[in-house]
């Protein structure tokens, strides 16, 4: 079976309709994030003041036959033109061969760069080839990757309304570190003390992480983790610019004590083979929507599992392509829910995709549906 075409379409997703009413808004609509331009003051407060706008849409991919997988397309209006010179020579390929489509993209994008927003794209069109294939199989794409390797996945929650998820059963946690070198040592303090009021809440039996969201330097990130060292962090994360290599060699020689995890904002494979290599972090994080698709995190998960470390995906609970994989995959034991509905708000009433599952208790289980699962009517997608 042949690949006939590949677009970018625009999917008309129901707006949700909670019918609970919240007890108070969501922590991220105004919390301040430690990130990596909190040294400028006019865009410190928060993070919308200069993140991109950019839309996003999905990335089509139609067999001779009709059939058609569908893939998630960050930044849209700036990955249209990449989508379409990757599919000028994708198109006529077997849709079935995804290790040869992965590899062409990678190498087609070598005169722009394969890292970035080139990465989004090929994820896109990865994932569309993937869901795709399951159809094609009438299988679930985790039954292609080797069937169940658990019962159900281990869900933590991220985000700072912490006494809300575990109200709603979570036992895992991970804060989003709101101060960070900008500070000074006033904010290494309100770091402690942030941290320690979430550790009274949720308790001694449950997991606690810390997300740092590129924000720090070496130094800052070793004397904030000495200062919540008696808080028992399971990992601190993305302490780092994601491209500064010497500094993670660095982190790693100057806290061998404490679980590193990153690897949110790394592309493609090779900076996590780097990692393994150099055994500069114990859990690797890529984004399966952004580092190149399903062929690429199995890629990682490959190499981590060699080396003794631990997958848990960026989102990978947020989407069916993350539940998909961490429920075939041996070497990936958790995933995150970032929990986008208010508390009060029970997470099933606030926008999802159709079909996709939904954490209880702090687990889930994804669909046994063809594909990804993702129960998209054919009307509700139209040309972008």
């Amino acid at each position: 079976m042949k690949i006939t075409e590949i677009s970018v379409v625009h999917v008309a997703l129901p707006e949700s309709e909670s019918k609970t009413q919240a007890r108070r808004a969501s922590w991220e609509q105004e919390a301040e994030v430690a990130n990596p331009m909190s040294r400028y003051s006019k865009v410190k407060r928060h993070r919308s003041l200069w993140r991109p706008g950019w839309e996003g849409a999905w990335v089509r991919v139609t067999a001779e036959d009709g059939t058609y997988g569908l893939g998630t397309l960050n930044f849209a209006p700036v990955l249209t033109p990449v989508v379409e010179h990757l599919a000028g020579q994708l198109v006529g390929e077997d849709c079935m061969a995804v290790e040869k489509a992965a590899d062409m993209m990678f190498r087609l994008t070598k005169p722009y760069g394969s890292v970035g927003l080139a990465s989004y794209a090929i994820s896109g069109i990865d994932l569309a080839l993937w869901d795709l294939k399951g159809k094609l199989l009438d299988r679930p794409v985790y039954s292609l990757l080797g069937g169940p390797q658990k019962d159900r996945i281990f869900c933590y929650a991220t985000g700072n309304d912490y006494d809300w998820y575990k109200e709603l059963g979570f036992t895992a946690f991970k804060l989003a570190c709101p101060y960070g070198p900008a500070d000074g040592l006033d904010g290494l303090r309100r770091n402690e003390a942030f941290v320690a009021k979430a550790r009274e809440t949720i308790g001694d039996e449950s997991e606690l992480m810390l997300d740092c969201w590129m924000a720090f330097d070496v130094e800052y990130t070793v004397r904030l983790a000495e200062v919540l060292r008696p808080y028992r962090l399971k990992w601190m994360e993305e302490c780092l610019i994601p491209e500064d290599l010497d500094a993670h060699v660095a982190l790693r020689r100057r806290l061998p004590w404490q679980t590193l995890a990153t690897g949110e904002h790394w592309y493609t494979h090779v900076p996590f083979g780097w990692a393994l290599r150099h055994g500069v972090v114990d859990i690797l994080q890529p984004d399966i929507n952004w580092c190149g698709g399903m062929t690429t995190v199995q890629r990682i998960a490959a190499a981590a599992d060699a080396g003794g470390a631990e997958v848990i995906l960026h989102g990978g609970g947020n989407s069916p392509f993350g539940q998909h994989f961490t429920f075939a995959t041996p070497s990936s034991p958790w995933c995150e829910c970032f929990v986008a509905s208010p508390p009060g708000v029970p997470p099933e009433e606030f926008s999802r995709l159709p079909g996709q599952a939904v954490p209880r208790d702090g687990w889930l289980v994804p669909s046994a549906a063809p594909g990804f699962g993702i129960d998209i009517p054919p009307q509700w997608i139209t040309p972008r």
